[in-house]
């Protein structure tokens, strides 16, 4: 396998999901990019490094992706793919779910430090996934994920670079925080999962949307209704891979190369042409973390 800094994990599989890899959708008339992935954890039937999920990627169109980290050993990972791999660029960051179990151990500040010596990269381009989680999370862990999230929100500030959140059953208190403290310049709410007020809420701030798979899942009609009231220049696409695999294929291990399966029901719902949405996507992908390559 082609791991970068020697840290690969694995997608448990409980005998009861459809391991096999979906066929490859038509590629893209225009190249676009995934904005959030988790390439390092690995999934399917034929688990793929990734020199291969890039390559399927590319062969559809998808000519780049942004590598999120969620904790110290996955940040570095991260890290050591983006300045490997010119189709990469790298997210880093203490996931508000990981902040508790930090603290609880007195190694929030330390993992803080780590997420700032690598933001100072030059091809980490984002902090994140950062933000608030009140799905997952307890009463009790919400001090550390509050202190977490604003130390990432000085982070993304102190390097000039993007800002990914992470935001369950948050809403408000996550904007509340932005408001409170000032977002950095570029925030974008990864896999969005609001409605359409939020939306509004979110693009008069002047962050961005990206939405992935689950906006094609039959139950996430409040995700449509947000899509419909996105600004088109606020607008990315992503995986959120291995995750949320888009209809039709639910369920099935998600990877970049299926971008164009998400993009075509985006185009479909806005009634815009494919073209045409592909190069406002890519054209606000670069706006958000720069060039991919030199």
């Amino acid at each position: 396998m082609s791991d970068p800094s020697g840290y690969i994990r694995e997608r448990h599989n409980d005998g009861s999901r459809d391991v096999r890899w979906p066929a490859a959708p038509e590629p893209l008339p225009v190249a676009v990019y995934d904005n959030h992935a988790h390439l390092e954890i690995i999934d399917g039937d034929e688990p793929l490094d990734l020199d291969a999920q890039l390559a399927r990627a590319r062969a559809v169109g998808v000519i780049g992706v942004v590598q999120a980290g969620g904790d110290i050993e996955s940040s570095r990972w991260s890290a050591a793919a983006a300045a490997s791999h010119p189709d990469v660029l790298a997210a880093v960051a203490i996931h508000p779910n990981e902040a508790p179990a930090y603290a609880e151990a007195g190694r929030l500040d330390e993992a803080i430090g780590v997420i700032d010596a690598l933001a100072a990269e030059p091809r980490v381009r984002a902090i994140g996934e950062t933000g608030l989680d009140f799905f997952r999370t307890g009463e009790e862990g919400l001090t550390a994920q509050h202190t977490s999230f604003e130390a990432h929100i000085a982070l993304a500030k102190k390097h000039g670079i993007a800002m990914q959140i992470h935001d369950r059953d948050a809403h408000d208190a996550v904007l509340d925080t932005l408001a409170r403290v000032g977002a950095p310049d570029r925030t974008v709410f990864h896999c969005f999962s609001g409605d359409a007020e939020m939306a509004r809420r979110c693009a008069d701030a002047g962050y961005y949307l990206s939405f992935a798979g689950n906006v094609t899942f039959k139950n996430a009609q409040n995700l449509r209704d947000a899509l419909k009231v996105t600004p088109r220049e606020r607008m990315l696409v992503e995986t959120d891979a291995p995750f949320l695999t888009p209809t039709p294929h639910r369920g099935r291990p998600n990877a970049p190369y299926l971008v164009p399966v998400t993009v075509r029901f985006l185009a479909a719902e806005l009634e815009v042409e494919v073209d045409e949405l592909c190069a406002q996507i890519a054209s606000n992908t670069l706006a958000v973390y720069g060039a991919f390559t030199d």
